[in-house]
């Protein structure tokens, strides 16, 4: 009961916490200290009638300026930010109208915009079915209850017939951790089950792994890639809250209605993907003769040996209709005055899930408000200080992707095309969801230890009235791989995910962790992540504020941060800079 008050606690809190901390303004960036900031509207310049309004925003990063970006880009009439739909895409134009106001350049290939193709595919549930059959009877799993389930095949129709279910643990191959979930086994023609994370997470202290911290190995996008390569016929996740950090709604909000793939040539693909709801996995397994948590336990140990589920079959019809779409990634870019060629990234993901049909909720827009109206927000807010500052020494670039809720798809299309060489980006950061809980003590960054850019972070933090950096206080959800500066950190640009902070500065940590709690279990994906003219959005003022100075200090300067020594992408920064 204690742990349902205080989830119910959280969301009235999280709802509420709109008082400021202090009667003080908020210094304008780059102010001294004790010198306030004027006093500013963000309130729409045009008619009540038009839309989407043109705000009368401020050259210094502020509250108003964040409520009014953030209000009008998770407002209904946007439908949720849904890539390549009319009104998802009328976002994408808004920003672009907003920086342009603002004096921003277009520096996209095609003006403001980067098209991206996409396949958008729908599962027709009507004429669809997925069951998994014990000895001949069929279990009875139900869409959204029991499974979820879709193909990224671009095909209209994909079908699986008693296909062998095999548990083979994490599913991971990784040479370099000593590990292979799928050594001498053939799974060619079968469906494997699959749990979430990586073995560190179980025992993070038996040296395995990142330990605590998840992987890239421990993400639902590898798992499906990594059963393709081993050429099974299904793959299905086993949902569990804890490692995944969000709920089963979350999973049925995400991986129903359309679903957008990258219209490239595909690799290896798993015909059949899905998650299956924990009760119907601990039904399956003791259905087969084993015990789900005995045999979750011994996956984590490097002697596992996968486990056959005799007896057990999966069976699929899989109906999908299938357009080819473009949604955009919006490019705009400050130049520098001095170093022109070279540039400072600027990374948050426009689009969200727009409308789907839910049972449980009146309103069926997922807007997006927290996931990642702020982040885009916070990144017009900087770029807006930049056009009407001073004139920095490199570029910045400013790049709003699309597709990131379907899996980072926008960012991946830029990182393999970029519009500028990859080698002239000194460095990017990127903003991904920040709860509006006010200020707080300290800056969480999400992949501590990753890169040089931490250190001028932590510089410019301490200089920010005694701030300090702290590792994300839930590594196991493994959100350094679920988030857009990934996609650069692959083909090796040093990237920082910050912002947001784990200890409020009047109420301390349990009030933080308790409406982020909240926030992941009530809102994240579903219809309630909705704006509220309330919100305390001094954090997220600070936060903007601090990411700006560590941009502007990289842009004023001949540094050139790399990923530390020893990360995984480092050798890909060191090989690129030997052509540049």
């Amino acid at each position: 009961m204690l742990r349902l008050w205080t989830l119910t606690a959280a969301a009235a809190l999280l709802a509420a916490c709109s008082e400021p901390v202090s009667d003080e303004p908020a210094a304008p960036a780059g102010a001294p200290a004790g010198e306030s900031a004027p006093e500013t509207s963000a309130e729409p310049s045009a008619d009540a009638g038009d839309w989407p309004p043109a705000g009368d925003t401020s050259a210094q990063i502020t509250q108003d300026d964040l409520h009014f970006r953030i209000a009008t880009l998770a407002d209904d009439r946007f439908e949720g930010r849904a890539p390549a739909a009319e009104a998802g895409e009328r976002a994408a134009q808004w920003i672009a109208d907003e920086l342009a106001r603002v004096g921003v350049q277009p520096a996209g290939t095609e003006g403001w915009y980067q098209p991206v193709p996409l396949i958008e595919a729908t599962l027709d549930e009507e004429r669809s079915r997925l069951d998994i059959s014990v000895n001949g009877e069929p279990m009875g799993m139900t869409m959204g209850q029991d499974v979820v389930y879709w193909s990224q095949n671009p095909e209209e129709h994909v079908a699986i017939a008693d296909t062998e279910l095999v548990f083979v643990g994490y599913g991971v191959v990784a040479p370099e951790y000593g590990w292979n979930d799928y050594e001498g086994l053939d799974v060619e023609g079968k469906t494997v089950v699959i749990l979430v994370n990586d073995p560190g997470y179980a025992q993070p202290n038996a040296g395995r792994f990142n330990g605590e911290a998840m992987t890239y190995y421990g993400r639902w996008t590898y798992k499906y890639e990594e059963a393709g390569r081993q050429g099974a016929a299904g793959a299905i996740i086993v949902h569990q809250t804890e490692p995944a950090s969000y709920g089963w709604d979350t999973v049925v909000a995400s991986w129903t209605g359309p679903q957008f793939t990258l219209d490239m040539p595909p690799s290896d693909l798993v015909p059949v993907q899905g998650w299956i709801h924990l009760d119907a996995a601990r039904a399956l397994f003791a259905a087969t003769g084993h015990d789900f948590d005995t045999l979750a336990e011994a996956a984590a140990e490097p002697d596992f040996t996968p486990v056959a589920l005799e007896g057990a079959a999966m069976s699929a019809e899989l109906h999908t209709s299938l357009r080819r779409l473009t949604s955009n990634n919006v490019i705009g870019m400050v130049e520098g005055a001095e170093a022109p060629d070279e540039y400072v990234l600027l990374m948050a993901h426009w689009d969200h899930l727009g409308v789907r049909l839910n049972f449980s909720a009146e309103n069926n827009i997922y807007n997006g408000a927290v996931d990642n109206a702020t982040g885009t927000a916070a990144i017009m807010e900087m770029m807006e200080a930049f056009a009407l500052g001073e004139q920095p020494r490199r570029s910045i670039l400013f790049v709003a992707v699309t597709a990131e809720e379907s899996g980072l798809l926008g960012s991946a299309w830029f990182g393999a095309n970029p519009t500028v060489p990859l080698n002239s980006i000194v460095a990017g950061l990127n903003i991904d969801g920040e709860l509006p809980v006010g200020r707080t003590e300290d800056v969480v960054v999400v992949g501590y230890g990753a890169s040089e850019i931490e250190d001028i972070l932590r510089e410019e933090a301490e200089a920010q009235g005694g701030r300090y950096l702290t590792p994300d206080p839930n590594p196991e959800a493994g959100y350094f791989y679920r988030s857009d500066h990934v996609s650069l950190a692959r083909v090796g640009v040093p990237m920082l995910y910050a912002g947001g902070g784990s200890v409020h500065v009047e109420h301390g940590r349990e009030y933080v962790e308790t409406a982020a709690l909240a926030y992941r279990m009530n809102r994240y994906h579903q219809p309630a992540d909705e704006y509220n003219p309330d919100w305390d959005l001094s954090g997220l003022e600070e936060d903007t504020r601090l990411l700006y100075t560590v941009a502007r200090r990289i842009a004023d300067s001949d540094e050139w941060p790399n990923w530390y020594e020893g990360n995984e992408f480092r050798g890909l920064r060191d090989a690129m800079m030997e052509n540049r």
